[in-house]
């Protein structure tokens, strides 16, 4: 007889209990209505999928320069953070726990997002070889301009001021990205920054601006309440470095040093192989106090292995939510999941966002 997994047991996350192991990866969806605002449809998609342990919302832009897609929520108005806290009351209300993603996007852009029709900015400036989704088509990123150094503090403050509008609008902490190729990625690796001055060249200079904005960040409202994604061997966006074991143990060193409530780890190639390139992801595990989030590829078997063996304290999903709004009751019943539609991922409106049954909605009309 199979012992019970501890994928379904209750775990204890800073100051909050949530009801199981198992967290909603941030899944972008380019449904924010005028003001990049929160839809009302937002409020049922969240609202549907609160019996997740953790729910980790849409990356969510810091500012009008941190936005990258058409249709991506912000968190820098008052008008975004009332839209939000409709979000967060319902998830709540639904037994629910969620954290909000600061986004900053870096070179990850186009012309037609930015203040004033200005350039996208990153460390340095790299054109990416990648697309992003503007006009409602899939458009080549603009070429980005460097930051100025006299820029800095000012991307930190506005990470900072996002923590503080996410917490006024209900969200029980916050999720620094970290990741996938996107600005603060894009100053560690050193595929994308070649500064030469106190953001560039050395490992320590490199991480330097991802360990400054989550010192910010948890200072403005608690260790307890922040954490972090990285994706240490991603290619996403176009990134990548020479030498990613050193330089992800030295940022997770930095990151236990402030605290941080959790780690959020992609392993491998985002949405693809978890083998692209080897990385010693137990070194993190080690280095870091909080709780140990994976990412990437994950199924059920999987994933009690790996909290059963206990290399990651949480398991995040992303797509399978997408599909199935009552994921966790699927995984514990060992039912089926219902099949995604990679046609509504991006952009639309209810159809292929809240219109997915769930078991019991599916087994009723059987």
């Amino acid at each position: 007889m199979n012992r019970p997994t501890r994928l379904f047991e209750p775990y204890q996350l800073g100051p909050i209990t949530l009801a199981n192991r198992i967290a909603m990866a941030p899944l972008t969806r380019n449904r924010a209505v005028a003001g990049l605002v929160p839809s009302p449809l937002a409020i049922e998609y969240y609202g549907q999928r609160a019996s997740a342990g953790l729910l980790i919302s849409e990356a969510t832009q810091i500012s009008q320069q941190g936005q990258g897609y058409q249709d991506t929520p912000g968190i820098y108005s008052k008008e975004q953070v009332a839209g939000w806290r409709k979000v967060t009351d319902r998830v709540h209300e639904n037994g629910g726990r969620i954290f909000l993603q600061l986004w900053h996007v870096g070179r990850i852009s186009h012309v037609s997002l930015q203040p004033s029709g200005g350039a996208p900015v990153a460390p340095s400036a790299i054109p990416a070889k990648t697309k992003t989704f503007v006009g409602g088509a899939f458009t080549e990123v603009s070429p980005p301009r460097a930051l100025e150094l006299s820029e800095i503090p000012g991307i930190i403050d506005g990470f900072r001021k996002g923590a503080a509008n996410a917490i006024e609008a209900g969200f029980d902490g916050v999720e620094i990205h970290g990741a996938n190729g996107y600005l603060l990625d894009q100053f560690a690796k050193d595929g994308t920054n070649k500064r030469t001055d106190a953001y560039g060249g050395s490992i320590e200079n490199r991480a330097r601006l991802m360990l400054e904005v989550s010192k910010a960040v948890t200072a403005e409202i608690g260790a307890e309440r922040t954490g972090i994604r990285i994706s240490p061997v991603t290619p996403a966006n176009d990134v990548s470095d020479s030498n990613p074991q050193p330089l992800f143990d030295y940022i997770v060193d930095g990151l236990n040093a402030l605290n941080l409530v959790y780690i959020h780890v992609i392993e491998g190639a985002t949405g693809g192989p978890r083998d692209i390139a080897p990385f010693d992801y137990a070194s993190l595990r080690k280095r870091f106090k909080g709780a140990y989030m994976a990412n990437n590829g994950y199924d059920l078997a999987l994933a009690n292995q790996t909290i059963d063996s206990g290399a990651a304290d949480l398991i995040a999903f992303g797509k399978p939510f997408i599909s199935n709004p009552d994921l966790v009751e699927r995984l514990k019943a060992g039912a089926p999941l219902n099949e995604w539609d990679k046609n509504t991922f991006y952009g639309g409106g209810a159809k292929g966002y809240t219109d997915y049954p769930t078991l019991k909605q599916a087994q009723a009309a059987e």
